[in-house]
């Protein structure tokens, strides 16, 4: 694992991390990056048509044992940003609707502004290299 990834959290911590980021996904406040730069992210989601529907789903299914690890961002500007990786295990049907259990890796930035906290998905794809869990 690299050093750039930081596992020293309590199970405590990473649940009020994650009621943050549940809260601001049940109320509309948050983002999946779809663009050019995320083609993987879209490609997952058209592999698998998962619908906005299934997309918080998912999301709001996560618990702490799917947490990995968190790092900071390295994108020039924003490198006080800590980013947070999930892990979790889920059920799916492909287009061609066979049944497949993928692990999704997942990435939030919680953005913090005047108006409440918001999240930015920014990875939510197929897990694509070994990873570790945090509580596992």
């Amino acid at each position: 694992m690299s050093i750039h990834y930081d596992q020293n959290y309590s199970k405590k911590e990473i649940s009020e991390i994650l009621f943050e980021i549940q809260s601001c996904i049940r109320t509309g406040r948050y983002t999946i990056a779809i663009n050019s730069n995320r083609q993987e992210n879209l490609d997952f989601i058209r592999e698998y048509n998962i619908s906005s529907k299934k997309q918080i789903q998912i999301l709001l299914r996560i618990r702490p044992e799917d947490f990995c690890h968190s790092l900071q961002n390295t994108n020039i500007g924003f490198e006080y940003e800590t980013l947070y990786v999930f892990c979790p295990q889920v059920r799916l049907f492909n287009i061609d609707d066979e049944e497949k259990l993928v692990d999704i890796y997942i990435k939030f930035n919680i953005i913090e502004c005047k108006s409440g906290s918001r999240i930015v998905v920014i990875s939510f794809h197929e897990r694509n290299k070994p990873i570790g869990h945090c509580f596992r």
